[in-house]
């Protein structure tokens, strides 16, 4: 749980402060509810149109369309103003996390846990959290940046130069890493996953923002994304009642599951951050530059992951669970993160327009 008397977590809005909470809350709920009713999650899991689960899209659609609404693709003219830091992160999320995550995953799953978890189950959590670590953050890193006094624009440049990217690069990122691990990659499905949860709510998200910026600027974008916030929060909760609605049985059967998943997200999360960190520090990178940039790197897009582990491998698989369980992890590992660099901030020269 967060501590919500610190400063980090007092910057934060209720949901956000609380969202291992609520998250927790609605593993429990799913749980409960796939032990008492699984003919209804069975009724839920038959929705499904080319690989993809109608209930699951909407919701998904529900949690990344208002984040790409508040994407200013006009903020990437501004690409160059402080490339030091860009080139950290960039070089962090695309030719780093990546691959630590699959090496991690590949550690623990197939050789720590070996005695612990079954070899096909190892095998979809290792792409559960290959999904994670090939998904960079896009909406939460507003509020990180936020909470380190962080470069706004900055920010903003460096989420826009992500979303960029990740049309391009995260499928086949996702297919050279599962293939590597020997897990079968349906190309198919996952280029459907990337047109349907990455390319359409860019779209989406653009075009409304270009809407309401005629209509009443910047001021109106928040007004909608304020308005849409309370919809993007049920459909992160109401999906994480479903995926643990469908796995009940198993964590039931084996309760330590979620901790084993965790172990190796929490070392990745960790090290990924302390990687961009010092190469920023080493780099001169001023602070309100490399704080935001070190955070970018260590969080995820989980509802992404989520929504492609869901296409790819079924609401019941190893991979979606994976993929949640990263929720439950990111936001306290993210607040300490926030209170170490808070403290540390004495370590990096005062910002400027060179970092």
């Amino acid at each position: 749980m967060t501590d919500t008397s610190s400063p980090a977590a007092a910057g934060l809005g209720v949901f956000e402060r609380w969202l291992s909470l609520w998250v927790a809350l609605a593993i429990g709920t799913g749980l409960l509810l796939g032990n008492l009713i699984p003919g209804g999650f069975s009724v839920l899991a038959a929705m499904e149109v080319a690989s993809v689960n109608l209930p699951v899209a909407v919701l998904i659609w529900a949690m990344v369309y208002p984040m790409m609404v508040g994407v200013d693709f006009t903020s990437l003219k501004q690409v160059g103003d402080k490339p030091k830091g860009l080139v950290v992160t960039l070089v962090v999320n695309w030719l780093i996390k990546p691959f630590t995550m699959a090496g991690l995953g590949v550690l623990f799953f197939e050789y720590v846990f070996a005695g612990l978890i079954p070899p096909d189950d190892a095998q979809a959590y290792l792409a559960g959290v290959i999904l994670l670590g090939a998904a960079p953050c896009t909406a939460m890193v507003f509020v990180w940046s936020n909470l380190t006094r962080g470069d706004a624009t900055y920010t903003l440049v460096q989420v826009s130069v992500n979303d960029v990217i990740m049309v391009f690069a995260f499928a086949p990122i996702v297919a050279l890493l599962l293939g590597v691990t020997e897990i079968v990659v349906p190309w198919d499905t996952l280029l459907l996953s990337v047109g349907l949860y990455v390319i359409l709510p860019l779209l989406a998200g653009y075009l409304t923002r270009q809407s309401l910026v005629a209509r009443g600027g910047t001021a109106a974008v928040d007004r909608f994304k304020a308005g849409v916030q309370p919809f993007s929060i049920a459909g992160l909760l109401l999906t994480v009642v479903l995926l643990f609605g469908f796995q009940g049985e198993v964590i039931f059967d084996r309760p330590l599951v979620i901790a084993l998943i965790a172990i190796p997200l929490l070392i990745q999360s960790y090290g990924i951050f302390f990687i961009a960190y010092g190469a920023a520090k080493v780099w001169g990178v001023p602070f309100n530059v490399a704080a935001p940039c070190a955070l970018i790197g260590t969080s995820n897009f989980f509802e992404l992951a989520v929504a492609v582990a869901i296409s790819l491998f079924g609401l019941g698989s190893g991979a979606a669970l994976a993929t949640v369980v990263g929720v439950l992890v990111e936001v306290p590992v993210m607040l300490s993160l926030v209170a170490f660099a808070n403290r540390t901030r004495h370590w990096f020269p005062e910002g400027d327009s060179t970092g």
